[in-house]
């Protein structure tokens, strides 16, 4: 928790942009694995974290944009809860922590919306993401469910999009603890990777690593020697000799702010030439991402730039053919790469997605492209100072999708699909960081971990 001017300050801000009405900013809530005292690892929502800072369940923040006055709903605790949990803080006590003088209880909420309403006053809220608070929503305001996104308020969403892009000095900072433990999983996870270990005792230890970070890690772990599965969360082989490894995982510390990085390890400690060659075109267009960022470029131009470096790369390898530019504008990289560049990071992972990529990554100037690969880029709009981005290309050969095109001719002036039948069995190569932003240009936050091939064989 930042001080409380921090929160102060961001509410006054999103009071501001947004024109009238109610603001209503739910908590999370405990969430059961099995019985109801058995709970996940609880997880505060992040625009709730961002706007109220208080990290426990079952609280609600309200502003009213007209009046300017701020709420806190919750309970504090039974005799019973202490009992079982300790002496706690009041209500009271840690909303004015926050800077919020006024807290009532959990159960007031309900009446004070209802009195609103009665009013023909708007009640704001942002798209619920989890079933509990679907339900509250549709309790206090009576939307139905399936109706809820459709009534969320795009005036609040484009509020909360515009200041939790632009990350403060003290955001960053939270986000550099994540990048340390991050390099910590991943350095681990190299030295590791050697023939005969479990997938799943890497992924353990790299989940303790982040455990052991203060928090926990940043989303479920992508670690197989079938990389070419881009979110691969089995675990279940034994590593073999010859073989990459994709390890994609980060960390979220105490604050909730968080890493990703991925990178591709070979099985053993050495690259062959074939891993090497594909490698080393990777991490050209991950190294042309990065010097491409800078305020004012938009990620849309750098995602096409990065693809073009790999287009160039396997052009030249054979895999494939015609004028590189051309093939890119065809989408035939997409074949080795169907994903996006980066996208947005901060509180969340990926930053904000349960406000709408629509609005997180675009905007009215830089609208999503409908063709397969870059259709999937969660980040097209304008770079700004203060923006914490993923660099992350990638080359899968996937065999299902490659004989899709083969048997449809898709950009069949592009690609030398008998060239690629010795390369089925090769998996991917993914190598991500996370890049700041900055007024000049962009850094790599953290110390970076082991990307140039000869320096993964090092550290192995």
């Amino acid at each position: 928790m930042f001080e409380s001017e921090t929160y102060i300050s961001r509410r006054k801000k999103l009071n501001q942009k947004v024109s009238d009405g109610i603001i209503l900013l739910p908590g999370n809530t405990e969430s059961p694995m099995n019985y109801a005292d058995n709970t996940y690892y609880f997880r505060q929502d992040s625009s709730f974290l961002y706007f109220f800072g208080l990290d426990f369940p079952k609280l609600a923040g309200l502003i009213d944009t007209d009046s300017g006055e701020e709420i806190i709903f919750g309970d504090d605790l039974s005799l019973d809860d202490v009992i079982w949990m300790g002496p706690q803080k009041s209500l009271k006590e840690r909303a004015i922590e926050v800077g919020v003088s006024r807290t009532y209880a959990y159960k007031n909420l309900q009446r004070v919306l209802e009195e609103a309403i009665s009013k023909g006053r708007k009640i704001h809220f942002l798209p619920p993401y989890r079933g509990e608070n679907k339900i509250l929503l549709h309790e206090l305001l009576g939307i139905p469910v399936s109706k809820l996104k459709d009534n969320s308020s795009i005036e609040l969403i484009k509020a909360v999009v515009s200041l939790r892009s632009v990350k403060e000095a003290q955001e960053i900072e939270e986000i550099r603890k994540a990048c340390a433990v991050g390099y910590q999983m991943h350095v681990s996870a190299m030295k590791m990777a050697k023939v005969g270990v479990w997938e799943q005792t890497i992924t353990g230890t790299m989940e303790g690593i982040a455990s052991a970070g203060g928090g926990m890690i940043s989303f479920p772990i992508i670690l197989s020697q079938n990389g070419e599965t881009l979110h691969n969360h089995d675990h279940s082989q034994i590593l073999q000799d010859g073989r990459l490894l994709i390890a994609d995982a980060g960390a979220e510390v105490g604050s909730h702010y968080a890493s990703d990085f991925t990178r591709t390890i070979p099985v053993g400690g050495k690259f062959s030439q074939m891993q090497r060659e594909i490698y080393e075109i990777v991490l050209a267009a991950n190294n042309c991402g990065r010097e491409l960022t800078q305020p004012g470029s938009t990620y849309l131009s750098v995602h096409l730039a990065a693809a073009e470096v790999m287009a160039t790369g396997l052009k030249n390898l054979g895999l494939m053919k015609g004028n590189v530019k051309e093939a890119v504008a065809s989408g035939a990289h997409a074949l080795f790469m169907p994903h996006g560049l980066g996208h947005m990071m901060g509180l969340d992972v990926h930053d904000m997605e349960d406000l709408g990529q629509i609005y997180v990554g675009f905007d009215d100037e830089i609208r999503p492209v409908n063709q397969f690969g870059t259709a999937s880029l969660r980040l097209g709009r304008k770079l700004q100072p203060g923006f914490v981005i993923t660099n992350e290309p990638g080359i899968y050969f996937i065999p299902s999708l490659i004989a899709k095109w083969k048997a449809e001719k898709i950009n069949a002036d592009f690609i030398n699909f008998d060239r690629l039948e010795s390369y089925l069995n090769f998996g991917g190569v993914r190598i991500e960081d996370d890049i700041l932003v900055t007024e000049t240009g962009c850094e790599i936050l953290g110390e970076r971990i082991p990307a140039i091939a000869d320096e993964v064989e090092d550290t192995m």
